[in-house]
């Protein structure tokens, strides 16, 4: 897609002078940072109907949450600043101007401290009309900003808070140039959005969680979280101080060994004593190069899996961690209770290789440092080997390890930071999921053996995995 990068200071200008947009900004924590982009640009009084800051609690609760106290950086406090700045410049000022669009712009924000001990990020979004007198939409992110400095975490503020404004006027009908767009005059390692969700009578079409796919594969996000029923959720609000399960897999498609794996690690993990059923969730996360079919991205293959783990009561997450290490430091950040990553024997055997750590300056040290923080254990789900006519059940013990990684993962072992699950389903070991999926495509009855018959369901009304 061909997109061309409009300065920001031009954006700007644009909207205050070449459209009808005309609005209120309120921000809160990381200062006007968004108004002054239109302030500096000129003729800002085409746009600009009011600013605010209530940096004080006292005055944001005031404000926006009737003198309660909550949190001042979070999703609910920016849409109370939403629906309390549009209604007053929609009450205010449509009599008067017609003819105008109206908008509210708001952003609560935590930039980083003097000390830099803090999380720094915040929500931002825009409440909009796209015709005079017609029905608002929203748009809303959660960014997470990555630079080592307050006043260039600043800067990046305002401009992201720019594009975000030129889009909702410019781009709304084109979500894959939207999201492109925001990237203008910033670059990756300024910033990363880790939620973002649209909606508005002329922003239906938009499926969310395309957009959150689409934010993965264009560098913008590592990761992106959905809740059981799919909806776009931000990983802080959903993961701080839980007990969570990981599982990473293809699930095309899910199978019944998929179901033994989460039974079977569940059942360990809730005879842990920190285990709090109420406080622990599981997730099934697919990496970003198992969303490639022949070379392309295939959105309506992310969607059919997505929908297949919500019908088994499944949290899904998307992510571009291509070692289990950094899915391990992600998951770590949002100082969970417990963490524990699931996989099966083979791909135990690649994690214990030290040739896949050659790029890191402490090899396989570091990457076991960085996979084992703490409270985090790794669950092994067996596999089953053939040997003319014997079957041997192979476990973490039984991997092939060179003779110099032994030591450690005997103390990996020893530690129990490295536990066996059982299996009910050893005659479905045999078979992999990729061989079910050839079976589906191929219109081979067989593969309904191996298939929950929820799922089966499922796959045959969508006619899922089916070639054409």
């Amino acid at each position: 897609m061909k997109h061309d990068i409009i300065p920001t200071a031009r954006k700007a200008l644009q909207i205050n002078l070449d459209t009808d947009f005309y609005g209120s900004f309120a921000e809160i924590g990381g200062g006007q940072e968004v108004a002054r982009q239109f302030f500096v640009a000129g003729g800002a009084s085409g746009t600009v109907a009011k600013t605010i800051s209530a940096y004080d609690k006292r005055f944001s609760d005031a404000r926006y949450n009737d003198n309660k106290p909550g949190r001042y950086v979070s999703e609910e406090r920016l849409m109370k600043m939403l629906r309390k700045e549009y209604h007053e410049v929609e009450k205010l000022l449509s009599e008067k101007y017609t003819a105008r669009t109206f908008f509210a712009f708001a952003d609560t924000v935590e930039i980083l401290n003097y000390s830099k001990t803090n999380y720094a990020h915040g929500w931002m979004g825009v409440k909009f009309q796209l015709h005079p007198g017609g029905r608002s939409n929203t748009v809303v992110l959660h960014v997470k900003l990555l630079e080592n400095d307050g006043v260039m975490q600043q800067t990046t503020l305002g401009i992201l808070g720019v594009n975000l404004l030129y889009a909702c006027k410019n781009f709304y009908d084109d979500p894959s140039r939207f999201l492109i767009s925001l990237m203008d005059n910033l670059s990756p390692d300024r910033f990363c959005i880790s939620a973002l969700r649209m909606s508005g009578p002329d922003l239906d079409y938009v499926d969310n969680r395309l957009l959150a796919i689409q934010l993965v594969q264009n560098g913008m996000a590592h990761a992106m979280m959905f809740d059981k029923k799919g909806n776009v959720q931000q990983p802080s609000d959903m993961l701080y101080k839980k007990n969570v399960l990981a599982f990473r897999g293809s699930f095309r498609p899910v199978t019944y060994v998929v179901k033994d794996i989460l039974r079977q690690s569940i059942e360990l993990f809730q005879k842990d004593e920190s285990y709090e059923p109420d406080n622990t969730l599981s997730f099934c996360e697919i990496t970003l190069n198992n969303l490639l079919t022949e070379g392309e991205e295939d959105s309506r293959d992310f969607l059919e899996r997505i929908d297949m783990l919500n019908a088994i009561g499944q949290n899904v997450m998307i992510s571009d961690f291509k070692e289990y290490f950094k899915l391990v430091d992600f998951f770590s950040q949002f100082k969970l209770k417990n963490l524990r990553i699931v996989m099966g024997v083979p791909t135990l055997e690649k994690v214990m290789d030290k040739r896949y750590y050659e790029n890191l300056k402490g090899g396989i040290l570091q990457a076991l440092g960085l996979l084992f923080p703490k409270n985090t254990k790794l669950y092994i789900y067996p596999t089953l080997k053939k040997e003319e006519n014997k079957k041997y059940l192979i476990t973490s013990k039984d991997i092939f390890l060179s003779s110099d990684i032994r030591l450690l993962f005997g103390y990996l072992i020893e530690n129990r930071l490295i536990l066996d699950l059982g299996s009910e389903l050893p005659e479905h070991l045999f078979v992999k999921s990729r061989e079910v999926l050839k079976m589906i495509q191929e219109r081979n009855p067989e593969w309904e053996r191996y298939v929950p018959m929820d799922i089966s369901k499922i796959i045959k009304a969508k006619g899922l995995f089916v070639k054409n």
